[in-house]
Parts: C-alpha cells; structure tokens; sequence
C-alpha cells in the first residue's frame, strides 16, 4: 500500500512536471521570451524531470529497489522547491507540493515500503 502511495506520488509529481514543461515549451514557441534559449532549456528540463519521476514511478509498481533512491531524493528536491516558494509568497503553489513531499517521503520510508522492495535481505540471514 505504501509502494503504491509513493508511486502516486512520483506519478502525480512527474505528470505536473511535463505539463508545465510542455507549457513553457508552447508559450515559447507562441509567445516573445526575452531568452528563448533560456526558456527552452527550462521546457526541455521539465519534461526531462517529469518523464523521470515517471520512469521512477513504474519501476516502484513494479517493486524495483533501485527506484527508493530516486524517489526520496525528488522528495527532498520537492521539499526545497516548496520553502522556496512558500518564502517568495505563492503559498497556493507550494503548500501542496510540500504536502506530497511528506507524504512521498514518509511512504518511501515506511517499514512496509521497505519490507515489499527489500523483504529479508535488508538485515541477512539470522539462523
């Protein structure tokens, strides 16, 4: 159950990622940015970011060891990025993200998260 939480959570994030990346891509190509090599650096590392988190997302539903990493650390990144915006006074913005970076952490963490991608292995055979 907790696998699947944080996978939710990694899906949800790396869906928003590739839509705001998708976004600034379109207001780019339709739009007069003052730097368009600047803004289709941001376009292009958001759908990069976003398809990750995806990537990372289907590997926790198919209980993959290697994606707990991945996704804890995207969690803390997300932690970060919601402070930022939270200090800079767009609290609509970055009281969720904070809110699913705590909740993708704790599931990540959590005993049962740990017992499904690592079973016994974690602590060896205790004959």
């Amino acid at each position: 159950m907790t696998l699947t939480v944080a996978a939710a959570v990694l899906g949800l994030e790396g869906v928003t990622s590739l839509l705001l990346g998708g976004y600034v891509g379109v207001e780019t190509v339709v739009g007069r940015p003052s730097d368009v090599l600047s803004s289709l650096f941001v376009a292009a590392f958001g759908i990069l970011v976003g398809a990750g988190l995806l990537w990372v997302a289907w590997g926790m539903l198919r209980t993959e060891r290697w994606t707990r990493s991945p996704g804890v650390l995207a969690q803390i990144f997300a932690a970060v990025v919601a402070i930022t915006l939270i200090q800079s006074g767009r609290q609509a913005i970055g009281i969720p993200l904070i809110a699913a970076a705590v909740v993708g952490v704790v599931a990540l963490l959590s005993p049962q998260t740990t017992h499904v991608l690592y079973g016994d292995q974690l602590y060896g055979d205790r004959d």
